[in-house]
């Protein structure tokens, strides 16, 4: 009579009945950190009150004001945009009157928005914002294109 040999089962590889509890703790971790990232990202919202993703909570706006009247400095504002990169498009916010224009463009291949209101008659107030097509901010463009609108109200 043949006996075979006796096959020892290692407990802490044990298979079968264990293998959901695995799967279902592979799941929640997957949840978790899906989560975790979806709220490090979050909203923000733009200087033409409008929401985008992108990380909240960082300066990435500058803001000028000029003794001008709004539509010079607006138009500076486009003029500036469209040699810089492109106008995506020109509105005036509708929770606002006609002393507010936004636009949109895409310079460097970031996002920014540009708010003009006239402050007074005689004072017009810029803000720029910039961010990068990933949603982080670039403080240092929104710079560049407020000091160029400047620049460009002296010619």
């Amino acid at each position: 009579m043949l006996v075979e040999p006796r096959k020892n089962a290692i407990v802490l590889d044990a298979g079968g009945f264990f293998d959901w509890i695995i799967t279902n703790m592979k799941t929640k971790i997957f949840a978790a950190c899906t989560g975790l990232a979806i709220i490090a990202t979050g909203c923000f919202s733009t200087v033409t009150d409008t929401k985008k993703a992108g990380m909240p909570l960082v300066q990435d706006q500058v803001e000028g004001r000029y003794p001008r009247s709004m539509d010079q400095v607006y138009q500076a504002a486009v003029h500036v945009v469209q040699n810089d990169g492109a106008v995506i498009t020109e509105f005036i916010p509708h929770d606002t009157t006609n002393v507010v224009r936004s636009l949109q463009g895409k310079v460097n291949e970031c996002n920014v928005w540009l708010r003009v209101e006239a402050v007074d008659p005689g004072t017009t107030a810029v803000v720029v914002q910039a961010r990068t097509k990933w949603g982080n901010s670039d403080i240092e463009l929104a710079h560049q294109v407020e000091k160029e609108i400047a620049l460009q109200l002296v010619r």
